[in-house]
């Protein structure tokens, strides 16, 4: 079992859903990117998203916009953001899907991407923008290497494509809960995280629940049903407040506890 998959299955045992907490690679400053990770992960983050920043994320809205175009004007790149990597793997084990676009990926190379990010200690990868019917040839790599593979299914996505998508993870199902951009709030988290369930249950995989999620009452709504739930432009945002790295580390720190409070299921 993967480092992801083995923190999803931690999570249940303890009867709560897993918390996956995205971080902008290079935001404010690619120096920082490690120890954000870490305080992040040593506040309850079970899995991080490591987003690489792209010049038109067109799947994120102003939030994460904003960050991608800090962490680009600080000079971040993907041989960057593979170095992240390796830092954080000096002191912490925690799964690490690296997220982003294609375009990124198809200048560097999808063989030497996978085997690079493989070699520096990424977990899985997720392509936003990269459709089932599009993503063999990198999917193939990536398990050819022991990397995860992470697909996304829309709220807009007919019961057939969805159950394709599912078919295609290797540790969950990313689910969207809204028609939208990141950061953005979602009119009605618990329906969309049991639709989310119905899909998992279907293809008997784990299933997770991103966007529009910026509170512990949102993550308790989705942890009601999902397998894990997606936190992003909301520890963006406390990232984007800090007036220094040192109030960025606690900002993220407090955020994560807060939000870590509401992964876990009542009885």
């Amino acid at each position: 079992m993967s480092r992801i998959g083995e923190a999803l299955a931690h999570a249940a045992a303890e009867n709560r859903a897993a918390l996956v907490i995205y971080v902008c690679a290079g935001d404010p400053n690619l120096a920082l990117t490690p120890a954000l990770v870490l305080a992040a992960a040593d506040a309850g983050a079970d899995v991080i998203e490591l987003g690489v920043p792209f010049s038109d994320p067109t799947a994120d809205g102003p939030t994460i916009q904003r960050a991608s175009q800090r962490a680009l004007a600080a000079g971040t790149t993907l041989p960057g953001v593979l170095e992240v990597v390796r830092r954080v793997r000096q002191t912490s084990e925690v799964p690490i899907v690296l997220f982003g676009y294609i375009n990124p990926i198809l200048s560097y190379g999808e063989q030497r991407l996978t085997r690079d990010a493989h070699a520096a200690g990424v977990d899985g990868l997720l392509v936003v923008d990269l459709p089932p019917e599009e993503c063999a040839g990198l999917r193939d790599a990536a398990l050819q290497v022991g990397l995860d593979w992470v697909p996304l299914a829309a709220p807009t996505s007919t019961e057939a494509r969805a159950d394709a998508a599912a078919a295609l993870a290797t540790s969950f199902l990313y689910c969207v809960s809204m028609t939208g951009v990141t950061g953005s709030d979602a009119p009605d988290l618990e329906s969309a995280a049991r639709e989310a369930a119905r899909v998992g249950a279907r293809a008997g995989k784990p299933v997770a629940l991103g966007f529009g999620v910026s509170t512990a009452d949102d993550v308790r709504a989705a942890a009601k049903h999902c397998d894990a739930v997606v936190v992003g432009s909301a520890v963006v945002r406390e990232i984007a407040a800090a007036a220094t790295d040192d109030e960025a580390l606690l900002r993220v720190a407090d955020k994560v506890r807060a939000l870590a409070a509401g992964c876990t299921r009542t009885a």
